[in-house]
């Protein structure tokens, strides 16, 4: 009786899908749970059997699959501490799983301040019920908030970073917040003193001018890095002594115009805080360290995902680099991205509005992932989710979806809102379906690159089979941004002369990247002197 209740309270959004009059998703969409307003979403895949996922979602909901996302289980969460927001669910390399999150001054007895630390809960398998392991960040009577878990994959330690604050919420200019680190070597049982890694901290407002968003990653060799936003944009740190020591100031990586709080209509509020991955696989990226977020640079109609690449551990950065892939004047929001660690691609989920009309009132919402099989060069955009739905800013949404993948079994989750019912879902990405769109499978799609080697300008040649809009960009070898020639430009069928300055460049190779829809040419240029 249970099952028909909630297929019948299911029924309008079912036939919502069938009958919304879009292309049906190739990726299957699968329900996580509809129980207890799930909102705010993590998901984990064992790398030793991809065929179990564990999940979590705010604020005390667990979820389990052990064929791969066909199928999930709820379960609730408790501790002796009270569950509370920002659920973070990890696997190590052994295949156990981890849920952290913060902790709630509810607790029956407990009289505790409220977010006074991270907890983190353990279950060995995905079909064990988690149960707790210990807590880090105890400060009273400073409150912790908006913690992110990393795996050293070769040791399987435990990095957490997070805000702590002064008093969260406050407006008093006394008070503010900082970037903290702890780890643990035993599984989460205990953790090391909490070591403060922003130089320059912010306020304690929970807004643009607070330091938020530091996820942490592990390099190759055990490093560890993470970036965070606020006053100075987005900022990074990292330690390559196991966190021993760290930079003695952190690194502004870019600006972050518009803010990190930003607004889209439809939704309570519209966080663009920055993911931090690194390449550990053995493709030809190892090393590479990605930063993901979004922003509203482009202006307040037109929020964008964005992704910045070092492969010098963070000593230096390409500029940004747009994921999403549509017409400027659209809204994509709530990225979040991971590294396959078996291919070292990359994936990305994200909210995006791209198929509707660009107004303030239009709030038909979809879910797209990108993948970047070149190292957050070029990026191929599909859509996830098999109909729209409609936000209410009304009902809280939650800060942030999550992807995770391994051996190319990839799986994202997110969060709907139909009818003022909250519900959580997977897709089970078809990799088979989306290959390299080059110009094999585009016949007379094609760039001619003359002379090369080049002294004073470089000539190219863009032929074209059908109208498309098209981007051409001049790239250092390092991914970083040299020159723009076309930025998503309507161009009709035909060919198309174009011609690139290079007098002003230093001797070296370079990557000329030309843009058209979905396909991808990439030619090396060579400047001599």
């Amino acid at each position: 009786m249970r099952k028909l209740f909630r297929i019948l309270a299911l029924l309008p959004l079912l036939l919502a899908c069938a009958g919304s009059g879009q292309a049906q998703s190739t990726h299957p969409n699968v329900l996580v749970s509809t129980v207890n307003s799930p909102e705010e979403t993590s998901i984990a895949i064992n790398p030793k059997n991809t065929q179990e996922l564990v999940a979590g979602a705010n604020i005390s909901n667990q979820y389990f699959s052990t064929n791969g996302g066909q199928t999930w289980t709820w379960r609730p969460l408790s501790s002796p501490y009270g569950v509370w927001g920002d659920p973070c669910v990890v696997a190590d390399t052994a295949g156990v799983f981890y849920f952290f999150h913060l902790s709630n001054p509810g607790a029956p007895g407990g009289s505790f301040p409220f977010i006074d630390r991270m907890q983190v809960q353990r279950a060995a398998t995905a079909a064990t019920p988690f149960a707790f392991r210990g807590f880090f960040g105890l400060n009273p009577p400073k409150q912790q908030d908006k913690e992110w878990v990393a795996v050293n994959r070769r040791t399987n330690a435990l990095y957490a970073t997070w805000t702590e604050f002064d008093t969260y919420g406050s407006l008093s200019p006394t008070d503010s917040s900082r970037i903290l680190f702890s780890k643990s070597l035993d599984q989460g049982l205990t953790w090391s003193t909490a070591k403060r890694i922003s130089k320059v901290g912010g306020d304690a407002i929970d807004e643009d001018n607070t330091v938020e968003g530091a996820v942490p990653a592990v390099g190759p060799n055990g490093e560890i890095y993470t970036a965070w936003a606020g006053p100075l944009g987005l900022t990074f740190n990292r330690s390559l002594d196991d966190g021993l020591t760290w930079l003695p100031s952190e690194k502004v990586i870019t600006s972050v115009p518009g803010g990190w709080d930003y607004g889209v209509a439809g939704i309570y509020r519209a966080n663009g805080l920055p993911i931090t991955a690194c390449d550990v696989s053995s493709g030809p990226h190892r090393g590479t360290i990605y930063v993901n977020w979004s922003d509203q640079r482009n202006g307040p109609s037109d929020a964008d995902v964005w992704l910045v690449r070092s492969t010098d551990g963070g000593l230096s950065w390409s500029a940004p680099r747009r994921v999403n892939n549509d017409a400027p004047g659209h809204q994509q929001f709530f990225t979040w991205m991971t590294v396959d660690q078996a291919t070292g691609y990359l994936w990305f989920v994200f909210y995006d509005r791209r198929s509707y009309p660009a107004s303030a009132t239009e709030t038909r919402t979809d879910v797209y992932a990108a993948r970047s099989t070149d190292g957050g060069l070029t990026f191929q955009n599909f859509r996830l989710s098999q109909s729209p739905f409609v936000p209410s800013p009304n009902v809280f949404f939650g800060d942030y979806t999550n992807i995770t993948a391994h051996n190319n079994v990839v799986r994202p989750i997110w969060t709907r809102l139909d009818n003022r019912q909250l519900s959580v879902w997977t897709a089970l990405i078809d990799v088979t379906v989306l290959g390299n769109k080059n110009a094999a499978k585009l016949p007379g799609l094609s760039l001619q690159v003359y002379p090369n080697p080049a002294r004073e300008a470089v000539q190219l040649a863009l032929q074209l089979p059908l109208a498309a809009p098209a981007t051409v960009r001049l790239l250092s070898a390092e991914g970083r941004l040299v020159r723009t020639i076309l930025n998503h430009e309507p161009l009709p069928t035909g060919q198309r002369q174009l011609t690139i300055p290079v007098a002003d460049l230093a001797a070296g190779v370079y990557l000329l990247e030309a843009q058209v829809g979905d396909y991808s040419l990439h030619r090396k240029v060579t400047v001599v002197r």
